[in-house]
């Protein structure tokens, strides 16, 4: 056993079971925060044991955060260091190496690839990194150097934006951790699209590559179809339509630098003149659209998390069926409506419920085809819900 690690330990009442069978988080309330453990700085690699002085693992401990404690690695001979987050990214690699054969995807996707709080996206010689938890800020050199070497990426950006560090108490301060920042917006090619990636100023990491498979399968139903694209950001489903035979696609978002690159990238694909933007609140912008009588073959809604965490999960399941009641008479007879949720609050099941309570209120009859989820470069830790985040659910009106 490490005994040159400091030592936590759970409380009598606190779910040790959990812990034994995968559960990689322990909460505040579950840790004796004595003045000892209290006066840990955060992020400190630390020997976790159950109430009776089980050794349970080796843990990163944030004392004042509501996930005080992040399991890093079940074998208490272990040693969390360079040599060790080699290990974990080569594992990682491997498994995108399989899936893809250009190297554009996320690399690391947090606890589901044992390395919790640290997401990783990777467009090409460039890695945009998002630690999120104190244990891998303070270990930051390290994952930089571990990193370069595994991908042989030449260019390392750290994104401070995500809301996980502000809980962490770390920093909101982006930097250049290797390498130069790229001068432009990286063109990324997924389903037959070409994309603009802003890898400085966009949002979360510059792409989101979780939605891949199911602006796959949406695509796939795109051909002869005018499509309307909400929440659109860089233009994630609007263009995959477009390259797979869509006639028309009007992408709305509240974001002008997201809407210039999604017209950069049709310009890139030569679908300038079958690509259309609407700048404002998508809220809006649906009510107006119904005004206008509009109306599509296919019809995308893709928000930001409405329901990030419990407290707000009822007011989220509002918004979604909101959603739901606003896009639904915009779709044509036997079109096809896509509504997603990237909200870990909201499970599948309450999801669902919010979307066709949104789509009968609107008059209109579903059938569901396709439920989707984030794709396989963004794996499922089993036993933490959180990591399933994304739902997809694609109906026939």
């Amino acid at each position: 056993m490490n005994t040159s690690l400091p030592t936590v330990r759970l409380t009598p009442k606190a779910n040790a079971r959990a812990l034994r069978r995968g559960f990689p988080w322990v909460y505040s309330n579950e840790l004796v925060l004595d003045r000892r453990t209290k006066g840990l700085a955060p992020g400190t690699v630390a020997l976790l044991e159950d109430a009776e002085r089980t050794p349970l693992g080796l843990v990163g401990v944030t004392p004042g955060s509501k996930i005080a404690g992040r399991m890093l690695d079940r074998n208490t001979e272990a040693v969390i260091d360079r040599a060790w987050l080699t290990a974990k990214l080569q594992k990682a690699l491997s498994l995108r190496a399989r899936l893809y054969d250009a190297p554009f995807y996320r690399l690391v996707h947090a606890e589901a690839d044992g390395l919790p709080g640290v997401i990783i996206d990777r467009f090409g010689d460039v890695a945009v990194v998002q630690p999120n938890a104190a244990w891998s800020e303070l270990l930051l050199d390290d994952l930089v150097a571990a990193l370069a070497e595994v991908s042989g990426v030449t260019t390392i950006l750290k994104n401070a934006g995500s809301r996980g560090r502000q809980l962490e108490g770390l920093d909101d301060v982006n930097a250049v951790l290797l390498g130069d920042a790229p001068d432009a917006p990286l063109p990324v090619e997924m389903n037959g699209a070409t994309y603009l990636a802003d890898l400085t100023g966009g949002q979360k990491t510059g792409l989101f590559f979780d939605q891949r498979a199911n602006q796959a399968f949406a695509a796939s139903l795109a051909q002869g179809q005018t499509v309307l694209d909400v929440f659109s950001h860089v233009g994630g489903f609007a263009l995959a339509a477009l390259a797979n035979g869509a006639i028309h696609a009007l992408a709305v978002d509240g974001s002008a630098p997201a809407l210039a690159l999604a017209s950069e990238g049709a310009a890139r694909m030569g679908a300038t003149d079958r690509f259309e933007t609407r700048q404002g609140d998508a809220f809006d912008a649906l009510a107006a659209l119904n005004e206008e009588n509009a109306r599509f073959g296919l019809v995308v809604c893709d928000p930001p998390a409405f329901a990030p965490a419990k407290p707000a999960l009822e007011a989220g399941l509002r918004a979604y069926e909101r959603v739901a009641k606003l896009a639904a008479p915009l779709v044509e007879e036997d079109g096809y409506l896509v509504l997603c949720s990237c909200s870990h609050a909201a499970d599948l099941s309450s999801f669902t419920g919010a979307c066709l309570r949104g789509i009968g209120r609107a008059g209109r009859h579903a059938q569901l085809l396709h439920t989707g989820f984030a794709g396989p470069d963004h794996p499922l830790m089993p036993q933490l819900a959180e990591s399933g985040y994304l739902k997809a659910l694609v109906f026939r009106l």
